[in-house]
């Protein structure tokens, strides 16, 4: 042991360190051979669910891809509510949120569609004005 850490500039306790490493683990590297894990349960039945939503989705989708919408707005028109796929899951395929399909935009009142004409007209009439100047115009 001393001629190998002689030969190998290495000090002699690091050689026996690696001796007894090697004597604790030799029969994991060169004896038995690694026993194979045991390969998780499959359970049908969820796979069969899943293949059944998936074929869904894939029906869903065959029907939708007709337009070939790109917007958002050509995306809602594919939602049918009527369809075995929930509104929530049609969006999720669709790639749009749940919220912008089952949003109904309020009408706007007469009294700000007036406001907001008033603001356009101040703005064209003074370009210049920021929000505090067209705020004392309005009064």
């Amino acid at each position: 042991m001393i001629e190998l850490a002689q030969d190998f500039d290495v000090h002699p306790n690091q050689i026996k360190q690696w001796r007894d490493q090697l004597l604790e683990g030799a029969t994991g590297v060169f004896g038995e051979a690694p026993k194979a894990e045991p390969e998780p349960a499959i359970n049908v039945k969820t796979l069969h669910a899943t293949i059944g939503e998936l074929t869904l989705e894939n029906d869903f989708l065959s029907g939708a891809r007709s337009g070939q919408g790109g917007s958002v707005a050509e995306r809602k028109t594919m939602i049918d509510p009527t369809a075995q796929l929930s509104v929530s899951r049609q969006a999720i395929v669709l790639g749009i949120s749940r919220g912008a399909v089952c949003y109904t935009p309020r009408p706007v009142s007469d009294a700000d569609l007036k406001l907001m004409h008033r603001i356009d007209n101040l703005h064209m009439e003074f370009p210049f004005a920021g929000s505090r100047m067209v705020q004392g115009l309005l009064v």
